[in-house]
């Protein structure tokens, strides 16, 4: 019978409490706990902290010069100037709260003037074509005298890489071999060094094959170009079903990303092609279509707590005027006011969707298209900085009264995500640092990009 009222528990009754394990079985079985953790961990390290671009620009291997960025910016301001010269009208065409509306505005133009161009594609896939061997050997090599330029020059944008063509039956040597000229044009050129955040760009994976070969052929070019062992990065397109699902139905990523081995900075979803390979038809193609959220989502949870950097498709309606011409009649203006800012507003609902899908990059096609990519980040970051601050704020106080085990604290993971938005949007120009300051952080906490860190320095004060 159980007693009728609690038991009064002296201050020694701790030392009376009874167990049934012994001492060699419990630590057994921690042992085990730790060793699995350790397996965990090492798999999935979690956000490094890094700077993630907010896009990838794609343009023709055919076409890069050194000052490509400054040129898209250029394009883009003046796009901006004609189409939105102020931030009301900007508002309206892309769908900003008003009271947002002057400080995004003022943010985007600064943003356009300074770094227009966060991260670029040197592409010899898509969007350049199948082209006589000669014509891109002469493509290869001329696009890597330009990054050179560039890299000497300061020009470049923080992010930089080349997409390859995918390594089919048809395309692998040819793909390869532009790799190799590319890359022993470029690194001879610059004394050896790669560009800061360089990376190269698979398509079309239709299984783990690619990446194993593509890792093998790195390891060759650094030893012969005298590069460190695993200086060369990869990142993954996943625009075929094969690179979702393999033959016997199970989830093939991360299967990629050990294939990698250690080499994988992101994964970049392809749009069009996915949803063609899908047998969607091509009025269907679009960013939202529910195929596209079921594969992302699948990105999502393969790459969860990994560090890869995950990365959205393109919106492919181009802001383009329908008139052209220096002598264009009221209505024909307001016909290509009206495209533009169409155009404008579908762009700017995807990188919306894309952002509360938790993809924080997208693809651009176009330099009309960078308005609105900042537009669409900026008043996103904004919108949530109020009530961002705050919980951070409060979780910081409360965590610092937590107790600290080993160097992890409880719900630390929770404390970190709310840094990184704000880390996200310092690194973007979306934040400043004297807002983040709201949070009750210092510059040097946030400087950090370590929660675990800064509720340690914290506890060690008290």
């Amino acid at each position: 019978m159980f007693p009728t009222r609690p038991r009064e528990w002296d201050t020694n009754a701790a030392m009376s409490v009874r167990t049934s394990l012994s001492e060699k079985k419990l630590a057994k079985a921690l042992d085990r706990v730790q060793r699995a953790q350790s397996r965990v961990l090492a798999r999935y390290p979690g956000d490094s902290g890094a700077r993630q671009p907010v896009h990838t620009v794609y343009g023709g291997a055919h076409l890069f010069t050194s000052d490509t960025a400054r040129k898209l910016g250029e394009l883009a301001v003046r796009s901006l100037e004609a189409y939105a010269p102020d931030a009301a009208t900007f508002a309206e065409a892309i769908g900003i709260k008003g009271d947002l509306a002057p400080k995004v505005y003022e943010r985007v133009r600064e943003k356009l003037a300074r770094e227009a161009v966060e991260d670029f594609r040197i592409d010899f896939e898509d969007g350049y074509g199948n082209r006589p061997d000669d014509e891109e050997d002469g493509h290869a090599t001329t696009a890597a005298q330009q990054v050179a330029a560039g890299y000497v020059a300061g020009t470049l944008p923080p992010f930089l890489g080349i997409r390859i063509k995918p390594l089919t039956r048809e395309l692998a040597a040819r793909s390869l071999r532009t790799l190799d000229v590319f890359l022993t044009e470029l690194l001879d050129k610059t004394n050896g060094h790669l560009p800061g955040n360089f990376v190269v760009t698979l398509p079309k994976i239709m299984s783990k094959v690619d990446v194993e070969t593509l890792v093998d052929v790195f390891e060759v070019l650094e030893d012969r170009l005298s590069l460190e062992h695993g200086a060369l990065k990869v990142e993954f397109m996943v625009e075929t079903t094969q690179s979702i699902l393999d033959p016997q139905g199970r989830s093939i990523l991360p299967r990629l990303h050990r294939a990698a081995e250690g080499r994988l900075t992101g994964a970049h979803f392809g749009t069009y092609d996915y949803t063609a390979n899908c047998d969607i038809t091509a009025a269907h193609q679009k960013m939202r279509h529910p195929a596209c959220d079921f594969a992302k989502h699948v990105m999502k949870v393969s790459f969860a707590g990994t560090g890869v950097m995950l990365s959205d498709g393109a919106t492919n309606i181009m802001p383009i005027a329908v008139h052209k011409g220096n002598d264009l009649s009221d209505l024909q203006k307001r016909d290509n006011r009206n495209a533009v800012h169409a155009a404008w507003r579908l762009h700017a609902d995807d990188v919306r969707h894309s952002l509360v899908n938790g993809f924080y990059q997208g693809w651009d096609l176009h330099p009309g298209q960078l308005p609105t990519r900042y537009g669409a980040v900026y008043s996103f970051f904004l919108d949530g900085l109020a009530p961002a601050s705050e919980r951070l704020k409060n979780f910081v106080d409360k965590a610092a009264q937590a107790t600290l085990v080993g160097d992890v604290f409880d719900d630390a993971a929770t404390g970190q995500g709310l840094l990184n938005y704000f880390l996200r949007g310092i690194a973007c120009g979306a934040v400043t640092e004297e807002e983040a300051l709201l949070t009750g952080l210092s510059l040097e906490e946030i400087r950090s990009k370590s929660f675990v860190k800064i509720m340690a320095s914290r506890r060690a004060k008290t």
